[in-house]
This record gives C-alpha cells, structure tokens and sequence, in this order.
C-alpha cells in the first residue's frame, strides 16, 4: 500500500535511506578517491537519512510511504511541485535494501505521477547517475515510462 507520510515514518524511511544509498557511496569514494569523497559525503552512514529529513520536516506533504500488509514501511519516495512550470520531481526515493525486486518501487512511482496529473503537472522530472551504481535505478525509471532523457557530466580536479 502506497499512502501518504506520517511523521512517525521518519526513523524508518531515514534508515532505509541510509542503508540503500550505501552501493552508491562506494562508487562514489572509489571514484572520487578519499580526500574528495570526505568533502562530499561527511558521514555516509548518516547523509542520505538527514536529506530525507529535511524534506520531510519542509515538505511532508510532498511524501509517499510503502507499507507491507503488517504495517510495515519498506520503501519511501519524496518529491516536489514546480506548479509554475508544470513540473513534478521525483526526489530521493528508496526501497529497503532487504525486501527490493517485488515491484514497490514502481508501486511508489505510479502514486506519485498519478499525483503530479491530479496537481495539474504536464511533465515529471527524475535525475540519477549515469555509473554502474545507479543502473537499477535507471532500469526503474525507465519501467515507469521515463523516456526523455538528458545526460550529464560533473568534473573535479585536485588543485594542490
């Protein structure tokens, strides 16, 4: 079941967050080598769950859950409303690391794009990394029907 958030959700969805980003931060560290990677993810434990905070304390409304039939949360998507353009954005959005490939990703998907063409959205936006890391989410996107597409490219260089 796809319903909306509850603030009694937010240690769930901050633990599923944190845990299911945790591939992601790997590829970043052996990407970006550790000097970078501290610069840019000060604590990966914790990174991911406290954006997802702060979303949830600005916009809870713009919060999805997927409960199990126990009552259980297992998977959280947030997202925000650009009603001046017409566009809604899929933000950070995850399923539990431990219950993935049973289809609550596209479950969350569909209750959110239903949502942005009840708020009167003509587009929906998603962004994710063109690496290795983010393939199953590129797959999922593209599940839901994600067909527009713009690549880009983020540089760094060490300057000392």
């Amino acid at each position: 079941m796809i319903r909306p958030y509850r603030p009694e959700d937010l240690p769930v969805i901050m633990d599923i967050g944190n845990r299911a980003w945790q591939s992601i931060y790997d590829m970043f560290e052996a990407t970006y080598g550790p000097d970078l990677f501290s610069i840019l993810v000060p604590n990966r434990s914790r990174v991911k769950g406290e954006q997802v905070r702060r979303h949830c304390e600005q916009h809870p409304q713009w919060v999805y859950v997927c409960e199990e039939d126990d009552g259980r949360v297992v998977g959280f998507v947030t997202f925000r409303l650009d009603r001046e353009r017409g566009i809604g954005e899929i933000g950070n959005n995850a399923v539990d690391p431990d219950c993935r490939l049973k289809g609550r990703g596209q479950q969350m998907y569909r209750a959110v794009l239903e949502r942005f063409r009840a708020e009167g959205m003509r587009f929906a936006k998603v962004s994710t990394g063109m690496d290795e890391a983010h393939a199953p989410a590129r797959r999922a996107y593209e599940r839901a029907g994600f067909d527009i597409r713009h690549e880009n490219v983020t540089y760094y260089r060490k300057l000392a």
